[in-house]
């Protein structure tokens, strides 16, 4: 798929220890990514309102100023995507964090690889190209169109399993728990029982004649993910 030149896009690292940040900053700089660093959140909120970046990787546990007053503050400012980082594997935090506009959260310890693919799948979603043809394995993504083909054929999807396609699609290789699934696709005031999300990856397997589960898979115990 086509992406913005990765020297033109701006991401902005923020932890209050120096080890992540330069963990990060190492493996993004050798992708070609420009990254900038902040420790703290107040260097943090006054560093992305100068350099306006595309991504900002968040850390939650910082002294003074913590991830989420930081995310809040931007969001209100700014448009970039946020990934937050925490150590609190707990439910009601990432809600949290969601809810005041973070686009992803990863639990600490973390891998280099799982960051770098959630950071290109938020950059799908913002590039200015989001808007065209995008080309995923055998799928094509036409977002002004509204329509989604695969081996060249238009599938006949419902609103519903185009963005449910689209978000499987767009994190390409990432386990999706299905409550992210819910709030992503369904959205957060939904109402209705987790087990939809089987109910809709049913309907999208039957049309991708996917009856072995090679494109869509189950992750036993976690949630789905595409693989193409």
């Amino acid at each position: 798929m086509t992406l913005l030149n990765k020297k033109e896009i701006n991401i902005l690292v923020v932890d209050d220890e120096e080890s992540i940040v330069e963990f990060i900053k190492m493996g993004l700089e050798d992708e070609g990514f420009s990254v900038h660093t902040a420790y703290n959140g107040i260097e943090a909120v006054s560093m992305a309102l100068d350099i306006d970046p595309e991504l900002i990787i968040l850390d939650v546990m910082m002294p003074g100023m913590n991830g989420y007053e930081v995310c809040y503050k931007i969001k209100k400012s700014i448009k970039t995507s946020i990934i937050m980082l925490t150590a609190k594997d707990d439910i009601d935090d990432r809600v949290l964090g969601l809810n005041l506009g973070a686009d992803d959260y990863m639990i600490k310890p973390f891998s280099f690889k799982e960051l770098l693919a959630r950071i290109n799948a938020r950059l799908r979603n913002i590039s200015p190209q989001s808007m065209s043809k995008i080309d995923i394995g055998n799928f094509t993504i036409d977002d002004g169109a509204h329509e989604i083909s695969f081996n060249s054929e238009v599938l006949n999807l419902s609103p519903t399993e185009y963005n449910l396609l689209k978000y499987l699609l767009t994190n390409n290789g990432l386990v999706l728990s299905k409550s992210i699934i819910l709030e992503k696709v369904w959205g957060y005031d939904f109402n209705g029982e987790e087990n939809i999300v089987e109910v809709y990856i049913r309907y999208l397997r039957d049309k991708l004649n996917d009856k072995n589960h090679n494109i869509i898979r189950t992750v036993r115990g976690v949630g789905y993910k595409v693989v193409v």
